[in-house]
């Protein structure tokens, strides 16, 4: 992989070029930036900015412009910093306004054919494509049980939007595709499970015609890690974007997911790190 040239890429369809991810959602070129903010706030859409192209003698304007923009709405709006944007010390003048960075995460990405769709679960456990409400309600318990923490409002409400209407007539079509959204995007989601009980799930967007399929909320219950679950997952969602045709995947990796995404042949290309700003006097949950 030429990573230099699949960074570009990236960052010209997915950043750049990107379109909504949800319903109740779209992307705005504002100047040197591009940013994704929500029609209807109780959709629970994503808002913030996406890519950037600024300068040393140009980034505090475009920061105080979306800065106001951010306060206008009045809710959470992220800045979605890699370590290749510029300027260098972005992350520096975004903290300087208010902006507050939380835990990093590695973009890895690998190619769709070299990825194995041998990977099968363990003996006992099946996957199976979310296919309607109880199934959507099962991927956000077992979300929970896997990260230790109440899946956040808003996380919630964009999977009953995204998924709730489209995943029945995904199930059906045999690729667990959840129909087309705002923007083109589409979610294909999974469950694994064990005795009936969802252990495991995770989610893939995918954007018509774009070459990359993004893979999000990888997550399995604690007695159940170390089995091959989560390998299996990954290989389930890659060869469902490889027959839809896109080239590649791509995970923002935590510390815990990176070493096994390595293992599987992803590619390490740039640290992104959210940088999010709150309205004042408004409380959200941990």
């Amino acid at each position: 992989m030429d990573h230099a040239a699949v960074l570009d890429l990236f960052d010209r369809s997915m950043r750049r070029g990107a379109v909504a991810d949800a319903p109740g959602a779209r992307v705005e070129h504002a100047g040197n930036v591009v940013r994704q903010v929500g029609v209807d706030a109780a959709a629970g859409a994503w808002e913030g900015v996406l890519w950037s192209d600024l300068d040393a003698s140009t980034a505090d304007a475009d920061i105080a412009a979306q800065t106001a923009y951010a306060a206008a709405l009045g809710r959470e709006f992220e800045w979605k910093v890699y370590s290749h944007d510029r300027p260098r010390d972005l992350s520096d003048r975004l903290r300087a306004v208010g902006f507050v960075p939380e835990p990093p995460e590695t973009l890895m990405v690998a190619e769709t054919a070299a990825l194995s769709a041998a990977d099968e679960p363990p003996a006992g456990v099946r996957l199976r494509a979310v296919a309607d409400e109880a199934d959507i309600a099962a991927l956000a318990d077992v979300h929970d049980e896997a990260f230790g923490g109440a899946l956040p409002p808003r996380l919630r409400l964009r999977l009953h939007a995204q998924l709730g209407a489209g995943a029945g007539a995904g199930a059906k079509a045999g690729a667990g595709a959840g129909a087309p959204a705002a923007g083109g995007t589409r979610t294909v989601a999974v469950l694994a499970l064990a005795d009936g009980r969802a252990v495991s799930a995770a989610r893939m967007e995918l954007v018509a015609g774009a070459p990359f399929a993004g893979l999000w909320g990888g997550g399995t219950a604690p007695e159940w890690r170390g089995r091959g679950i989560y390998r299996a997952l990954v290989a389930y969602r890659a060869s469902r974007a490889a027959a839809l045709g896109h080239r590649y995947v791509y995970a923002d990796a935590s510390d815990l997911s990176r070493p096994i995404l390595a293992r599987l042949g992803f590619s390490p290309l740039s640290i992104t790190t959210p940088h999010v700003l709150r309205p004042v006097g408004k409380d959200y949950p941990e």
